[in-house]
């Protein structure tokens, strides 16, 4: 069988972004994926509390993927609290680990995958990360990823977008990077107390920047960690997107990600579209059970928002 060719620079990509997934994760996914008829679908981690059999399904995507795991993902290996409360005996098994098995090539942090089909480099931030300017679980970082501080990372992430073999580039974190602003509603921002302050990651940022400056093109930049309901306030979403530099940031935790009512059962994803090396439009959909649109918000882009015939959610 023939290798297969690149797509045309003006062929517009479709990509999925699958935010906190929280456990909410089942067959039907990748159904709708392919229903959506998407070109790659980039997962920003928080599957469970070190779910295996949720990480497991996701491994087996059948459609081109990355993934970061987050901060869940490492709930009972990270930190002395997780330890013990451990559900599961940490000596004869390890499930982080297993996570990490699982998805293979897959996972990006703190590395990069190739998609020469569609001519870009998928880079990944800092796995698990909880976000906020101070380095935390030294001793974690250490066992598993032999990095031993914010500069050590920093470090890291821009390794791997210099090693990209495309000179367009995506980069996926489970926390977003620094600078989106402070305020609570802002895609990084803290909502709980003290309310306030940028909780991006610096390593991030930095890495970020420094592919900029080397003059990748980086059209977008997504994440999760921050769902967009507010815990401080509940009269409006948090701000799901930024644009800064030609480059989108999405901010894709529209949690819960499926919702079940008595006759239905809603699910959601986050849609980019490139043309061009450009995101054109970035949108939050949901679909219904036979994966009809039940409504579109459009988060970035000039067309105007279409809600579906079932009306809002």
């Amino acid at each position: 069988m023939s290798e297969p060719q690149p797509l045309s620079p003006a062929h517009p990509l479709t990509i999925a972004v699958v935010g906190d997934v929280h456990d909410l994760w089942d067959a039907d996914d990748e159904r709708a994926l392919r229903h959506l008829g998407v070109d790659l679908v980039l997962l920003v981690g928080d599957f469970g509390n070190e779910s295996l059999a949720v990480v497991e399904a996701i491994a087996h995507l059948s459609i081109p993927s990355a993934v970061v795991l987050g901060n869940h993902d490492a709930w009972y290996t990270a930190t002395d609290w997780g330890r013990k409360k451990c559900p599961y005996d940490r000596r004869k098994e390890n499930r982080f680990l297993r996570q990490l098995e699982l998805l293979g090539d897959a996972h990006v942090g703190y590395r990069t995958r190739e998609f020469p089909q569609l001519g870009l480099t998928v880079v990944g931030g800092r796995p698990c990360t909880w976000g906020g300017p101070e380095w935390k679980f030294s001793d974690f970082y250490q066992d598993y990823f032999d990095v031993g501080g914010m500069a050590e990372s920093t470090d890291r992430i821009i390794a791997a977008a210099d090693s990209a073999q495309h000179n367009t580039l995506i980069f996926i974190g489970h926390t977003g990077p620094t600078g989106m602003g402070s305020a609570p509603e802002d895609p990084c921002g803290r909502d709980w107390k003290p309310i306030g302050g940028d909780y991006g990651d610096p390593d991030f940022a930095a890495a970020i920047a420094h592919a900029r400056a080397q003059g990748k093109s980086i059209p977008l930049v997504t994440f999760g960690h921050m769902h967009h309901q507010l815990r401080h306030r509940r009269d409006r979403p948090r701000r799901a997107t930024h644009h800064d530099n030609h480059t989108l940031y999405l901010n894709a935790a529209a949690v819960p990600r499926i919702l079940h009512t008595d006759d239905n059962c809603l699910r959601n994803f986050s849609l980019v579209t490139l043309e061009n090396g450009t995101v054109t439009e970035a949108s939050l959909v949901w679909l219904n059970a036979d994966f009809s649109l039940y409504s579109k918000e459009v988060l970035y882009g000039a067309k105007a928002p279409l809600v579906g015939a079932s009306g809002d959610r």
